[in-house]
């Protein structure tokens, strides 16, 4: 009985090896496809602007100050008032001066006659040369005398010195005012300027007629104003180190502008444009070299060497080692091995 169970058991196994399935082939070469994301170089624009906003302000204003005291006779203008270099624009009271001017002439008119005097008893030798040069000097204090009342006289005419448009206007009719005290304030508002504070570290890449745009608020939310850099301050404040880059507005008060308004200024302070450029996370660093992996015509990787610039947000500069049209792996080329065969599933320009 157990001699005809293990002649069965043989036979079931023997029946049960034929039907087994056989182990499936790997594929031919053995290659891995490795899929990855790639950029293809293109001139990019790396260039660094920094926003900086200031008041606008004009070019020149002067603060007029009385040169005398007395009491304000007549203001002749107002704020927003057009005046010409010249205008009178107010009066102050200087009686009491003119009183000193006459005596002074009439000291002159006097001192003028005892010289002419003095003149024809010399050409008849009648007197010494000394009292002849005493009364030649006391003519010219006289005359000095009426130049200094005359002028003193003038100081109760305040006039403009510029043309330009009355900004402040600090006094009233009938106040009494001391020696340089201020009157008016006076704008040439023709050329209105924004005078920024840059930075020590950004300045060095900026020169004079440097085409610079400005959004004002109150007038252009949407279109910049056009400026150009006028001129860049020889030294930094103390206190904020920055330096003082002027911008002049052509043409702004066309455009609605006005002295106080709110400026905010676009300066490029590191021109890159047209430079290649790469993910900053596709290069890396091995052995003293900069490389990233490149894409070749049969999809396998290749490892370039590059020399890389500066990093500007998420982009890399490359100085040499690619050239337009190059498929750069976007990801980290420490992961990965020269000649490995890939798929590129995203590319991006």
């Amino acid at each position: 009985m157990k001699f005809l169970l293990l002649v069965a058991s043989v036979i079931c196994l023997a029946a049960c090896g034929g039907q087994s399935s056989p182990e499936p082939a790997s594929p031919r070469g053995g290659d891995r496809v490795l899929p990855v994301q790639a950029y293809e170089v293109q001139p990019r624009d790396l260039s660094r602007v920094v926003q900086v906003s200031a008041p606008v302000e004009p070019f020149r204003t002067i603060r007029l100050a009385s040169r005398t005291e007395g009491v304000l006779t007549e203001v002749l203008v107002e704020e927003g008032d057009r005046v010409e270099a010249g205008q009178v624009l107010a009066r102050i009271d200087v009686r009491e001066q003119r009183a000193e001017l006459a005596r002074a002439r009439a000291r002159l008119n006097e001192r003028q006659t005892t010289f002419e005097r003095m003149e024809q008893l010399k050409e008849r030798n009648f007197i010494d040369a000394a009292s002849y040069e005493v009364a030649q000097a006391e003519l010219e204090i006289a005359s000095s005398d009426v130049e200094l009342w005359l002028t003193r006289v003038d100081f109760g005419t305040v006039s403009s010195s510029i043309d330009g448009t009355i900004v402040g206007r600090y006094v009233e009719p009938g106040e009494a005012i001391g020696r340089h005290a201020p009157l008016f304030s006076i704008a040439d508002l023709g050329s209105l300027v924004v005078r920024l504070g840059v930075s020590e570290l950004d300045v060095a890449g900026l020169q004079m007629g440097d085409a610079v745009l400005l959004h004002v608020d109150a007038v252009s939310r949407q279109t910049p104003l056009p400026g150009v850099i006028r001129r860049i301050f020889p030294a930094a404040e103390l206190d904020s180190r920055l330096i003082t880059v002027e911008v002049e507005l052509p043409d702004a008060l066309d455009h609605g502008v006005r002295p106080g308004f709110l400026a905010r200024a676009s300066l490029l302070v590191d021109r890159r444009d047209g430079v290649l450029a790469v993910p900053a996370g596709s290069v890396a660093e091995s052995a003293g070299e900069h490389f990233v992996m490149i894409v070749n015509g049969q999809e396998r990787l290749e490892r370039r060497v590059v020399e890389p610039g500066i990093i500007r947000g998420p982009w890399r500069e490359i100085l040499d080692g690619i050239s337009v049209g190059d498929k750069v792996v976007a990801a980290n080329p420490l992961e990965m091995n020269a000649g490995e065969r890939v798929r590129i599933v995203d590319l991006a320009g």
